[in-house]
């Protein structure tokens, strides 16, 4: 537009000249060597325009020509330059997509016509970062450290190779070094506050949070949610051996991010120990109100020790009130009820979630089976739906799940990385682990009540043994003692009664007509004398040696007595 209006202005100049010119006429006169010429005034000033004109174009030949080296010179290094740019530009394209021999080549390039570009070692860093060769992308990012327009540049890249080679106290120290250079860089700051958290220097890392957000490094927002992870993470490394300032700094994170679960549970605990069970009640309930989770459903219900289950129930019953239709609502309710031995509420509660049932709420039904009906075998029926059922959410951190929550990441150290989610490809969880302790206790207890009432009916029915015992033997009169018998024992020939040989005398037996006392006499208690047995004596055999020695046993014929038996 001004170049439009200069041209037109030019336009108008021109014009007015030559009319100013043509209402004017004259002539003008040059004597050259006596001679005069003559012509016009437009007819002059065009040739000395003309004239000019060829001067100038003299003038501009003649200084090329003095100059030519030097333009010469000057066309080449552009030339050189968009050659060396077009390749860093190719090279950096070919890194994006992970052409290594594309990379490779225009390294070369570049190095050969841009060698001292920032950029051209930029370049050979990540050239050898592609290939591998990390001794080669450490050489480039410190010669990218030496000078100053590169230096943080060069200082992130040794950061990062340092990571990648697993040395943390050089990784660490170069972030330091960043971080003083530069307090407004994001990744030194971030890799500070990383490395003081997992040193457990909370405070530490709280300072670098400050200085960062003091020159506006980072949001409001963002400031106020790190500083509340790091006071929770201080609080919960404190909870143990330092209550009183673990409670000052949970109730200051809670104040800054009221729905961070970890913050509002310590918190709850510190304050109900502390018997601010009111605040603690409210602290837990705003943070389940937006994020109920198992472990707030746990610090309300044991808030205050030693309550009985009908208690915590109640507690529950307030605090899924906030969160009514929520699937942890529920659960935390039917544990409480079945704790409580509430166990018909507990399956109106779980009743909803049996269509699509997790894996705790599979091992809360075992659990209400073996403690309301005492049916070990239903029991174990849930337990084994509980490995086929969806996985319950749990805390996971780059793709690793965590019995507890951390400040950091287990993996790549960053700062809240920790979220409430469901795992991928995790047949159980920590939760999980401990709702399965819960099932395995309620069976043992059930097979404990069983074995207990069976060993006291086995002892009932002892005793009424017993007891039927005693009374039958004071009802029945005692009896007497059995009278001998005479056991005859055939022998094969017929026998003669006749006396012992007179040179021997059998000590055993004496042969006499008078009865003889029996011993059971004395024992039948009433002092009645014993019929006397009769007394058979036997013939000696042929092959008998004698009253001293054992008659030998023959076989019983029918009919016919040898000895007597059972005295």
């Amino acid at each position: 537009m001004i170049r439009l209006v200069l041209f037109l202005l030019l336009l108008v100049a021109i014009t007015f000249g030559v009319s100013w010119l043509a209402d004017r006429p004259g002539e003008v006169t040059v004597v050259w060597e006596g001679v005069a010429y003559g012509t016009t005034v437009p007819v002059a000033l065009a040739v000395i325009a003309v004239v000019a004109g060829l001067i100038l174009i003299l003038w501009r030949i003649l200084s090329l020509l003095v100059r030519s080296p030097k333009i010469i010179a000057a066309f080449s290094r552009r030339r050189r330059r968009e050659k060396g740019w077009n390749a860093v530009t190719r090279g950096l394209l070919a890194v994006g997509i992970g052409d290594n021999a594309a990379v490779r080549q225009a390294r070369h390039d570049a190095a050969r016509l841009l060698p001292n570009e920032p950029l051209t070692h930029l370049l050979t860093a990540q050239a050898a970062q592609l290939d591998g060769k990390h001794e080669v992308a450490v050489a480039a990012f410190r010669a990218m450290v030496d000078k100053p327009e590169t230096r943080l540049l060069g200082l992130r890249g040794l950061h990062m190779e340092a990571r990648k080679a697993g040395d943390k106290v050089a990784a660490y120290a170069i972030a330091e070094e960043a971080a003083s250079a530069a307090p407004t860089l994001g990744w030194a700051a971030d890799a500070v506050i990383e490395a003081r958290c997992a040193a457990g220097d909370y405070a530490g890392a709280r300072g670098v949070l400050e200085r960062q957000m003091a020159l506006k490094g980072i949001d409001k927002a963002q400031y106020r949610r790190r500083k509340a992870v790091l006071l929770a993470a201080e609080a919960i490394a404190l909870e143990h051996s330092d209550p009183l300032v673990a409670r000052e700094k949970a109730v200051e994170a809670v104040r800054l991010a009221p729905t961070l679960v970890p913050a509002a549970a310590c918190a709850g605990r510190l304050l109900g120990a502390a018997g601010e069970l009111r605040k603690a009640a409210k602290v837990v309930e705003t943070a389940f109100a937006t994020n109920p989770h198992p472990e707030l459903a746990d610090v309300e219900a044991y808030l205050r020790p030693g309550d009985a289950a009908q208690d915590r129930l109640k507690r529950i019953r307030t605090l899924v009130n906030r969160a009514p239709s929520h699937r942890e609502s529920a659960i935390a309710l039917s544990r409480a009820a079945i704790d409580a031995q509430e166990f018909a509420q507990a399956r109106l509660v779980l009743e909803p979630l049996l269509a699509e049932p997790s894996q705790r709420v599979c091992l809360l039904m075992a659990e209400l089976e073996a403690a309301e009906h005492a049916d070990i075998g239903k029991a174990r029926e849930w337990t084994a739906r509980a490995v086929r059922a969806n996985r319950d959410p749990a805390w996971i951190a780059d793709g690793v799940v965590s019995h507890a929550w951390a400040a950091v990441s287990p993996v790549s150290g960053k700062l809240d990385a920790f979220v409430w989610e469901v795992p991928p490809g995790v047949s159980a969880t920590p939760i999980l682990e401990h709702e399965a302790e819960r099932v395995k206790a309620a069976i043992a207890a059930v097979r404990a009540s069983e074995e207990a009432k069976a060993a006291v009916a086995a002892a009932e029915a002892a005793a009424l043994v017993a007891a039927a015992e005693a009374e039958a033997a004071a009802l029945t009169p005692p009896k007497e003692e059995p009278k001998p018998e005479l056991v005859v024992v055939p022998e094969p020939e017929p026998a003669v009664v006749v006396a012992p040989p007179p040179p021997v005398k059998p000590a055993p037996v004496t042969l006499s007509p008078e009865p003889v006392p029996a011993p059971a006499a004395a024992a039948n208690g009433k002092g009645k004398p014993a019929r006397p047995a009769p007394i058979v004596a036997l013939p000696p055999l042929p092959d008998d040696p004698g009253p001293e020695g054992e008659t030998p046993d023959e076989p019983e014929t029918p009919g016919k007595k040898r000895r007597l038996m059972g005295l």
